[in-house]
């Protein structure tokens, strides 16, 4: 990935966050100061939070299927 060639050929999808944080540890004198970057290129690469995202929507999808309302949802009126 960091080499900027994708699996299929071109550029990889990460690379502009892989050379933003190059570009970064490069300017900075302590590692804190490219966080962000670094927190972006890895969830580019690994998804983790957007995984974790996905499991809670699911999660609250289950719940609301499981404990439907009690009372009905008013139907818009028909023109």
């Amino acid at each position: 990935m960091a080499s900027g060639f994708g699996a299929f050929g071109g550029r990889g999808r990460c690379f502009p966050l892989w050379s933003d944080f190059v570009d970064c540890a490069r300017d900075a004198t302590q590692p804190m100061q490219c966080a962000a970057q670094t927190e972006d290129y890895l969830e580019c690469l690994h998804h983790v939070k957007q995984g974790r995202r996905d499991r809670a929507i699911e999660a609250e999808r289950k719940k609301q299927a499981a404990n439907p309302p009690t009372h009905a949802a008013a139907a818009p009126p028909a023109h």
